[in-house]
This record gives structure tokens, C-alpha cells and sequence, in this order.
């Protein structure tokens, strides 16, 4: 790992991901966590203070980069929140079938290097009647975005993470074996290439 990826990304991620648009869509969805979660890249934490603690018997958290976990430990506990962080990527996920009643995916599917794969492995640990919350920015529906957004990716994926500007959410969570419940997608504030956003809850198709 370079210095830039150890040092200088979680902070530009963590400030990223902190802007309003990002956090009020965070409170939203997040209560709607309940009993055993696993949350998908959960990075710095920032997902954290929007949990009901009184809704959430058990809380695990996926992602490879383990440079960031300190942060997401000290805002699990200015949430009161106990938090298990696993330093591993989402196409592997180690628990058995059917062992989570929630699992939470924001604005990380367009990092995971086999997003499909992953999905499926969300799918698998999800307990019969269990559900996504998923928050994912991704293709835009018009043809002059989408074309910025193939041209700007393979410059964006290195400064941002590994980040796809141009994954098609709806297709993917398809892919993945998930029926959305509830769905809508739209621009947030900002570049547009960068902030078309798709976001809802889903279950097992």
C-alpha cells in the first residue's frame, strides 16, 4: 500500500462521504437497521451515528481497508455502538447462510472489484425475509452524463479508491439475486457525472 492509499485517501473519503447531501440520505436509511446487521465497506464509520442502538442486537463491519477502521471504532462509540470490523472485501463474506436480518451497502458497490459476486454473497447471508439497504451513486439515465462518466473513470478510479463512476446500480442488485421494495434515484448536489444516486431497500428475489 502507498503512502497516498494509507495516509491521504480515508481522509479525502471520509470528507467526501461526510458532505450534507450524503448524510442526510444516511438518516433516511439507517434506522431502518434491525437485529443482527452486517454492513458492507463501512470505511470511516460514517454510516454509524444513524443507527438505533435499541433496534440493532448485533453489528459487524466489512472492508479491506483496514487503515480506516480506528476512525470507524471511535464513531461506533460515540454512537454506543459495539461494532466487529472484518479487514476483508464483500465477494467473500465469512459467516454462514442466512446469519444477518440487515445488510447495509452505501456508496461502496462502486468500489468492490466483483460488485455481482458480492451482491450474491449479501443475498446468501441474509436470513429468509432479511433486507438491503443499499445507497450507491452510479450510471446516470442520460447519454451525455453517462458518456463523462465512461471517460472520466479510468482517471477517477485511482485518485478515488478503485471508484466506478459509471456502474449501473439497477442492474447490478438485479444481477445479484435482489428484487428492490423500495427504490428512486437521483442527482445530488454537485457534478453529475459524479452524484447520481440510487438508493432504497431490496430483498431476496
Amino acid at each position: 500500500m502507498n503512502l497516498y492509499d494509507r495516509y491521504l485517501l480515508p481522509l479525502l473519503i471520509d470528507a467526501g462521504c461526510g458532505l450534507k447531501d450524503f448524510q442526510a440520505l444516511r438518516a433516511l436509511l439507517l434506522p431502518q437497521a434491525t437485529g443482527a446487521v452486517l454492513e458492507i465497506g463501512i470505511g470511516t464509520g460514517r454510516n454509524l451515528p444513524f443507527y438505533d442502538p435499541a433496534r440493532v442486537s448485533s453489528l459487524q463491519g466489512l472492508d479491506p481497508a483496514g487503515q480506516m477502521h480506528r476512525k470507524a471504532q471511535a464513531r461506533a462509540k460515540a454512537a454506543g455502538l459495539e461494532v466487529e470490523l472484518i479487514a476483508l472485501s464483500a465477494e467473500q463474506i465469512p459467516a454462514p447462510d442466512a446469519s444477518y436480518d440487515t445488510v447495509v451497502c452505501t456508496f461502496t458497490l462502486c468500489t468492490i472489484p466483483a460488485p455481482v459476486t458480492a451482491l450474491r454473497e449479501m443475498r446468501r447471508v441474509l436470513k429468509t425475509g432479511g433486507k438491503l439497504l443499499f445507497c450507491e451513486h452510479g450510471r446516470a439515465p442520460e447519454a451525455p452524463v453517462q458518456r463523462w462518466q465512461d471517460r472520466l473513470t479510468p482517471w477517477w478510479k485511482p485518485i478515488a479508491g478503485g471508484c466506478h463512476l459509471n456502474r449501473d446500480v439497477r442492474a447490478m442488485l438485479s444481477a445479484g439475486g435482489f428484487v428492490p421494495t423500495q427504490i428512486e434515484s437521483s442527482y445530488l448536489s454537485g457534478p453529475k457525472p459524479l452524484v447520481y444516486v440510487t438508493r432504497g431497500v431490496a430483498v431476496a428475489a
